[in-house]
């Protein structure tokens, strides 16, 4: 069983700065491609960032050049730094991890609303 904890989330002004953590099992970080999605009230799920193993990257194209999303080994954790934040950034961002066939584990998800 994988468990996945995400952090990091709150309320900030438009331009604004936000780092999110995905907290789980080390082996899994360093095994599988791990992944950031969010979504919007009355929206669909979307898929925001991507780290695979070897820390090849790949954004969405409405987040890329704000976001960067990162491993920690040390901490075991994925990170998701958001940096000049907008209005439609604003969502519940879940982070995910697919070890293959039905085994496809979500976090709870944290809140990030951005405001003014």
């Amino acid at each position: 069983q994988v468990q996945l904890v995400e952090s990091g989330g709150g309320s900030v002004q438009p331009g604004g700065s936000l780092r999110l953590s995905c907290a789980g099992t080390s082996a899994i970080f360093g095994i599988y491609v791990m992944r950031w999605y969010r979504q919007a009230p009355g929206k669909q799920r979307d898929l925001v960032a991507t780290i695979n193993n070897g820390g090849k990257t790949n954004y969405a194209d409405s987040v890329k050049g704000r976001f960067t999303i990162s491993r920690d080994g040390a901490r075991n954790t994925v990170d998701l730094q958001m940096n000049s934040l907008k209005p439609e950034d604003t969502a519940v961002y879940y982070c995910n991890v697919w070890t293959g066939g039905s085994h496809d584990y979500w976090g709870q998800g944290t809140q990030v609303t951005v405001s003014s």
